[in-house]
């Protein structure tokens, strides 16, 4: 135990020296590390699940439009496969990191075992810049990298899914790619596919109907009127927007949105797919008719009952956790609050839906997926979006129930419940050979 405590002092202390950059894994580290020592875990279990078992990194050769040749790099990170194959996104964006990429794998990880869904972590990056490529430099892209990681995916090994600037096509590319060199029609190496190439219904809005569900709960719980609530959204993409439109139809009011230009504030109330169609236009969301313009580090410190952090990581930290007025806060990002940022929150009262609970609708439609391809047989929206909610609840459930038993916060509740699913498979399967 002496050195599971001096392990976490250590990781807080490196990362308290570099504040203004969070180093993502360092950030999943410590909160292994606090869930680990709040339920005295084995600490050979420990010592296993602090890294990844399996990290590839791949050159990606690409022939851009220019006639030039540009070398990209791109990662897969398997975290842990105890519970199943592994299961995450891939993620196009000009500031991916290995470490990030493995932080992003460990966080699925626990995503899939708070869900209850049979899948390990992994996660995958490539580092480019997609709105300053064409749709040519971006398929040859995406079926190099497919290529370059195919001998490690597969339908029982590791299915990829779309991330940050990855979309329904790019899925298409990757399962075309990957079912010409494998000569086989598999529909379930890949998901979050296009519904013509057998993708599952209700996909799109998974991650954010999966939110919706945790917050309905969380309100409900904290005996909040949800046609009094207030909704501010940081980050106005897909899951943030489509967040902003369900909970709208629910009665809330959104009183402010952002995107990486900025926000837009209108304490009476926002209509959600207005300023989606305006952001379609301009590109942003600032400057929407008869709202302020805010800022993304002001916008989060306005007084709501519930904040969505729908952005990157890293958003709510220590020098601004104590002006968060949020009743809930509700985690669409991936890992969006820092570990020194959960402590002041838990002491102000703040009721966080841990990211690995609140946006894990989108892994749980995915493992739909896989489940409908391998079947060959394919549900309905309704029956998609029932089977959701059931999960959604269970898992919500399960984790305040570890939060009361142990008087802890939310997020360490949700990762000693998810630790402890892990920790059992590892148990049960041994170490070979």
């Amino acid at each position: 135990m002496a050195n599971q405590m001096d392990t976490l002092e250590m990781l807080q202390m490196k990362l308290e020296k570099d504040a203004d950059k969070i180093d993502a894994f360092k950030m999943a580290q410590i909160q292994l590390e606090k869930a680990a020592h709040k339920m005295n875990l084995d600490f050979n279990i420990l010592s296993q699940l602090k890294e990844p078992e399996r990290v590839l990194m791949v050159s990606i050769p690409v022939k851009m439009d220019d006639g030039t040749v540009k070398v990209f790099t791109g990662f897969r990170s398997q975290y842990n496969t105890a519970r199943g194959p592994a299961k995450g996104g891939v993620r196009y964006h000009p500031d991916v990191t290995l470490d990030e990429v493995k932080a992003l794998s460990a966080w699925m990880t626990w995503k899939c075992a708070v869900a209850g869904i049979p899948y390990g972590g992994a996660k995958g990056g490539v580092i480019c810049n997609p709105k300053e490529m064409s749709e040519g430099e971006l398929e040859r892209l995406s079926r190099r990298y497919i290529y370059e990681i195919s001998s490690i995916i597969g339908p029982e090994k590791d299915i990829p899914a779309p991330d940050v600037y990855t979309t329904p096509q790019v899925m298409g590319w990757y399962i075309d790619t990957y079912n010409k060199l494998t000569g086989k029609a598999n529909y379930s190496t890949i998901t979050g596919k296009p519904l013509e190439l057998w993708g599952s219904e209700g996909r799109g809005e998974a991650t954010a109907r999966g939110l919706s569900y945790t917050v309905e709960v969380a309100v409900k719980q904290l005996n909040i009127n949800p046609s009094e609530a207030k909704v501010v959204i940081q980050g106005y993409g897909n899951a943030g927007s489509i967040a902003a439109k369900l909970l709208h139809d629910q009665g809330y009011k959104i009183i402010a949105v952002s995107d990486s230009k900025g926000g837009a504030y209108n304490p009476q109330g926002i209509d959600p797919l207005q300023i989606l169609s305006y952001k379609a236009t301009t590109g942003s969301v600032r400057g929407f008719p008869n709202t302020k313009f805010i800022s993304n580090e002001d916008l989060l410190e306005l007084e709501c009952d519930v904040l969505v952090p729908a952005a990157l990581e890293g958003v709510i930290t220590e020098k601004n956790a104590n002006n968060i007025r949020a009743k809930i806060v509700a985690e669409a990002a991936n890992g969006p609050t820092t570990p020194e940022a959960d402590e002041i929150l838990f002491h102000k009262g703040v009721f966080v839906i841990p990211d690995i609970l609140a946006n894990s609708g989108g892994v749980t439609v995915s493992y739909f997926e896989w489940v409908q391809g391998l079947y060959g047989y394919f549900w309905d929206e309704e029956r998609v979006n029932r089977r959701l909610k059931k999960l959604m609840v269970k898992a919500f459930s399960e984790v305040l129930r570890v939060a009361q038993k142990e008087k802890t916060d939310n997020r360490t509740a949700a990762y000693i419940y998810a630790i402890s699913q892990v920790a059992k498979a590892m148990k049960a399967r041994g170490i070979w050979p």
